[in-house]
């Protein structure tokens, strides 16, 4: 448990590095972003952005040797900040809560620290086309009926995700984003299984 406190620590303050950097790099291109402001699309090259999502989450996880009723999901929760290099590149950091699920005579609950390079491209000056691929550090905890079979415990650890979205600018700050994702998790025993995101959030531009 101390190694993943300072491990989430690290991230957060990588975190915390990246928004103060989007936050500098923003404020050098505001004659930039205020000659965009009339397209009515809300940021370009170097534009940064700050997320809140909610959404429902999809557990592809066993239920264990008995017939123990399990959810295939739980409500979810993100937040993300990133920042694009150019027109249609960037990075983004993020936090994400899966939820919890019942399963195998427990529960299962998973939440993430995720940092992706990010990607758009613009069919309109207000919509875009958006893509991600990164890393996911899962934090999971398990707990199941000994009869199951399932392994109990925690884990956590680094492991693939991606995802795709649109995303419709209806001011030139604010723009409404849906996204599907897909992340890969390290659960108990040393399994890995994958949780899918489907969410939809509002996007403040900056």
């Amino acid at each position: 448990m101390k190694k993943s406190f300072r491990n989430t620590a690290s991230l957060l303050a990588v975190a915390a590095s990246f928004a103060l950097a989007g936050v500098a790099q923003a404020q050098s291109t505001t004659t930039n972003t205020n000659a965009r402001a009339n397209t009515g699309f809300s940021y370009g090259a170097g534009g940064s952005y700050f997320d809140l999502n909610a959404g429902q989450s999809d557990f592809s996880v066993g239920n264990g040797l008995l017939p123990f009723t399990s959810d295939d999901g739980d409500t979810s929760y993100s937040a993300h900040i990133g920042s694009y290099f150019n027109d249609n590149l960037g990075m983004e950091i993020g936090y994400t809560d899966f939820g919890s699920i019942d399963r195998a005579g427990g529960r299962t609950k998973a939440r993430g620290i995720n940092l992706s390079l990010v990607g758009k491209f613009p069919l309109s000056p207000q919509f875009n086309l958006l893509g991600k691929i990164g890393t996911t550090y899962s934090d999971t905890d398990t707990t199941a009926n000994p009869l199951s079979g399932i392994a109990t415990g925690s884990d956590n650890g680094f492991d693939l995700s991606y995802g795709i979205g649109a995303e419709y600018a209806f001011t030139p700050k604010w723009s409404a984003v849906v996204q599907v994702e897909s992340h890969k998790l390290r659960f108990a025993g040393g399994n890995k299984d994958r949780v899918s995101l489907a969410t939809l959030g509002v996007r403040y531009s900056y």
